[in-house]
């Protein structure tokens, strides 16, 4: 049998809510990768919704975490990170990737700040810089729309952009380090909603369309970016990755709605035999 792979996911984690290391933990799992985790909070709930949460900044725990790792000589087959509450943060897992990225480990950046032409609420457009520092050390990016916009300094459109302006905003994405991006939330017209993905390497651009879901759908980017890292990690080419990433979250939405549970985040849980099979195929 093959040897298991291992992949050290930096988030933080919400006690409830579907989100963070509460969604890519299990994903990961399932998909057959030992899952080794550095929180970088721990808050009662996720933000989106909820008031009067509790929240624990771990900033000053993760470097012993990895000071740990490093005494016994850890090594990662990818290293994936979403959610990250400060330039702290950041400089903490550009060193992390520094020290444990070797040349056969994958780095996937989630850029987790911003969305629907907003950053966060902790954050202001400055921080973009910040996450862009982190992205140049990356393989793979997954932003959305919003986020490459605050990143690359370009005004954000909410939809009906041609396949230029796109085209445009992933090259420069490229132009910043990693050799794949995969922009999400790209909306053509009012109908669709797209995920692109571009490989440098192979010169090679594609869409996976899906239909338009309308609604606030929290923890959905971490879905996302969760499938894919497995889905590469498991032999998937990248488009390939793409595809059954979108599949999978655009499920875990339809579930949702069905059961009107849309405040605690996606149900993804529900969806994980059929991401299975997806990945065997």
């Amino acid at each position: 049998m093959d040897k298991q792979k291992r992949v050290a996911a930096i988030h933080d984690i919400s006690c409830l809510g579907k989100c963070s290391l509460t969604v890519a933990l299990p994903v990961l799992s399932a998909a057959g990768i030992e899952t080794a985790v550095i929180p970088t909070a721990v808050l009662s709930t996720h933000t989106g919704g909820f008031e009067n949460y509790s929240s624990m900044d771990l900033t000053a725990e993760m470097p012993k975490i990895i000071k740990h790792w490093k005494s016994l000589e850890l090594q990662f087959d990818a290293v994936y990170s979403g959610y990250l509450g400060s330039k702290e943060q950041v400089d903490i897992v550009c060193e992390f990737l520094d020290n444990f990225k070797s040349e056969n480990t994958l780095s996937v950046v989630d850029p987790a700040m911003a969305d629907n032409g907003k950053m966060y609420a902790l954050f202001d457009s400055g921080f973009a810089a910040e996450m862009k520092r982190l992205c140049q050390k990356a393989d793979i990016i997954v932003p959305n729309v919003t986020e490459a916009c605050f990143m690359l300094d370009k005004e954000y459109i909410p939809s009906g952009y041609d396949q230029g302006f796109i085209e445009n905003m992933v090259y420069r994405l490229s132009d910043l380090g990693p050799e794949r991006i995969v922009l999400t939330g790209v909306h053509f017209d009012d109908k669709t909603v797209s995920a692109v993905a571009y490989d440098r390497k192979a010169q090679k651009m594609c869409s996976v369309v899906r239909d338009r879901i309308d609604g606030m759908f929290h923890g959905t980017g971490d879905v996302f970016a969760s499938a894919l890292t497995a889905a590469l990690m498991n032999g998937k080419d990248l488009f390939r990755a793409t595809e059954i990433a979108v599949d999978f979250t655009v499920g875990s939405i339809k579930r949702t709605i069905a059961s009107g549970a849309e405040h605690y985040g996606v149900d993804f849980e529900r969806g994980l035999g059929e991401f299975i099979k997806s990945l065997e195929k």
